[in-house]
């Protein structure tokens, strides 16, 4: 059966993986609709739990109480969840696809290369990598919009968008992956190691 978190803890999730982030980014990383999300983060700042920063680049962001709660918060989610195994099993998944990722962005940062080339080896890349976000997605529902969002950065890539695969802050693969990557970490307690790559 798969689990189905609160949706506080989608949203404060969501700014806990981004750093920051206007309503619509969360509306997208979360599927929580962009009216609950702006409900939502508006009681939370009336708690101090989140701040809206402002600036060239702004957005709302977690306080110190708001990481607390958030911290726990998760740790209920997960003993609901009961999917630590399910959890562990995509990371190693995850892992073993990192270096293509990885190689992959370096070819298209390094170039010149051929846009097409590396548009075909994305597209042949990425149904494996969804093959493992939606086997995680049957056990935890919030893993699902990965999906939607890594799908959508490759095939703006693929139809010519250069800044899909792996500009930062343009909703490219890159950010998802990152992010992904990140929320696996937070989920499973883990520290960053050589192991898991950049």
């Amino acid at each position: 059966m798969t689990h189905r978190s609160d949706p506080d803890l989608l949203v404060l999730h969501a700014l806990r993986l981004k750093g920051f982030a206007e309503p619509p980014a969360v509306a997208e990383a979360t599927g929580v609709h962009e009216d609950g999300v702006h409900q939502r983060l508006a009681t939370f700042q009336e708690r101090a739990l989140v701040k809206r920063r402002e600036g060239k680049v702004s957005g709302f962001l977690l306080l110190p109480a708001g990481r607390d709660h958030h911290a726990a918060l998760l740790d209920d989610d997960r003993t609901a969840a009961r999917c630590d195994d399910v959890v562990e099993a995509a990371y190693a998944a995850f892992l073993v696809h990192n270096e293509t990722f990885k190689q992959l962005c370096t070819d298209w940062q390094l170039g010149p290369g051929d846009p097409d080339a590396i548009a075909g080896r994305l597209t042949a890349f990425h149904p494996e990598v969804a093959a493992v976000v939606d086997e995680l997605a049957g056990a935890m529902a919030r893993f699902g919009p990965y999906g939607d969002r890594l799908a959508d950065a490759a095939d703006r890539f693929a139809g010519g968008d250069p800044t899909a695969l792996a500009r930062p802050l343009a909703r490219s693969y890159h950010d998802v992956w990152m992010e992904l990557h990140e929320d696996f970490l937070v989920t499973l307690r883990r520290e960053r190691s050589a192991s898991d790559g950049y």
